[in-house]
């Protein structure tokens, strides 16, 4: 009896699943949007208040790195232009429809999951290839001002503004 008496006093603890947000910049914005509601920066989110948001627009924040964007699995759109990121990693975000990343210092941008994907604007960075084969049906598709030395656009079959301007595409 007192065993069972003993267990009934210990406290229960659950333990919420955590998504590391290691830019302070990040994590700030996402204080200021009410999706971290502990208001101090300690470079972790609740993920349960994370996974359901649609849209986010970062941009003019000076954020460095997005790590913890991929716990974002209900994101459909990401604004996150005029910042200071050189990789931005979007492949567990599968429901993406648009991504402006222009005005950054991109080396590396993966959107290889994102099927769906309507909209790219990458302009302005320093992006030196793209992978396109999973995005067939590109609407709007702007890269202009990169150093792309090839881009494949063979698997895109629709695109309706299109700007790959000063690159270094030699065919």
């Amino acid at each position: 009896m007192k065993k069972l008496l003993l267990l009934l006093c210990l406290p229960i603890f659950t333990f919420a699943q955590q998504t590391y947000v290691p830019d302070d910049n990040f994590e700030q914005e996402l204080i200021d949007l009410g999706i971290d509601p502990d208001t101090i920066l300690n470079d972790y989110v609740p993920t349960v208040n994370i996974n359901v948001i649609d849209t986010l627009d970062l941009s003019f924040l000076g954020i460095s790195d997005l790590t913890g964007i991929e716990d974002f699995t209900s994101l459909v759109g990401i604004e996150c232009n005029n910042n200071n990121l050189t990789s931005l990693d979007l492949s567990n975000n599968t429901n993406l429809t648009y991504v402006y990343c222009s005005y950054n210092n991109l080396t590396s941008l993966d959107i290889s999951s994102s099927p769906n994907l309507g909209y790219l604007i990458c302009s302005d960075n320093q992006l030196t290839s793209l992978v396109l084969t999973n995005n067939s049906s590109i609407f709007q598709f702007r890269c202009e001002n990169n150093n792309l030395s090839t881009l494949d656009l063979s698997t895109v079959s629709v695109t309706f503004d299109l700007d790959c301007s000063f690159n270094q595409l030699t065919s």
